[in-house]
């Protein structure tokens, strides 16, 4: 094992590739609430919130909740610290900080979709035009 741990920055269809071939991972959207419903979010995944409405603080509880995530059910070993967990966040951004906490808590196998759920904004301001999880085409949904 490396003398310091580094979130690892993965591609949208990379991303999904671990997911789909690792049963032990899990994909975790960190976006608040009302974006993983109403913007739609990864099919599959599991929305726990980096920063969430009415105070958009960081989330106090974010560690401790991945961790009964991976706990309750994916993977005892090493009390879940080596179970891959791939953070999407609508740019990359977001589930990177994330993914820092993580790797401070003992986590080991830490993934961050460099291009988020719907990626930069383009030239118009626009999202989903030049990269990310839904203009890759991965399989998503939405309320």
């Amino acid at each position: 094992m490396p003398d310091t741990l580094e979130v690892q920055e993965v591609k949208a269809k990379d991303a999904f590739n671990l997911v789909h071939e690792n049963p032990k991972s899990i994909l975790v959207d960190v976006r608040s609430h009302m974006e993983f419903l109403f913007i739609g979010h990864p099919k599959g995944a599991i929305n726990i919130p980096w920063i969430d409405e009415p105070d958009w603080n960081i989330n106090p509880n974010f560690a401790r909740e991945v961790r009964q995530l991976v706990l309750g059910g994916l993977s005892h070993e090493s009390g879940g610290t080596n179970v891959p967990v791939v953070l999407i966040c609508r740019s990359g951004k977001r589930s990177r900080e994330a993914g820092e906490l993580l790797l401070t808590e003992g986590f080991h196998q830490v993934y961050n979709v460099s291009e988020g759920f719907e990626g930069e904004l383009d030239d118009d301001h626009h999202r989903s035009t030049l990269g990310g999880w839904r203009f890759e085409g991965l399989p998503w949904e939405q309320c």
